[in-house]
């Protein structure tokens, strides 16, 4: 299996390379991404958990290691990740537990 860590790494890079060739179409999706992202009447923390949730669903490796990473910068601790991870498998079945394995090895190369 692929280093998540590394994955993550490299979807960074090329992001920043994107944001690079379209600035002002990745300024307005980042822009949008700072608003949802924002506390509120939810937590940060929260919506980043919820945007996980979704990720695993949508089976979207990307956006699994980011919002992991991102449910991590915003305060979740390895036990509500983990949580999270079963409402996913709960509303997914064995194809959720699939893709909570690369939030698990995530977790694991963090040393969490």
């Amino acid at each position: 299996m692929e280093s998540q860590v590394e994955l993550n790494r490299e979807r960074v890079r090329l992001r920043e390379k994107f944001s690079a060739a379209v600035p002002e179409f990745m300024e307005a999706e980042t822009a949008v991404l700072d608003i949802a992202y924002r506390d509120g009447e939810l937590s940060a923390k929260i919506k980043r958990l919820i945007a996980l949730g979704i990720a695993l669903r949508a089976r979207c490796v990307n956006c699994i290691v980011s919002q992991t990473q991102g449910a991590l910068d915003a305060g979740a601790t390895k036990g509500e990740i983990l949580e999270t991870l079963q409402v996913a498998v709960a509303m997914s079945g064995t194809p959720g537990i699939a893709e909570s394995l690369r939030v698990i090895r995530f977790l694991e190369e963090l040393g969490i």
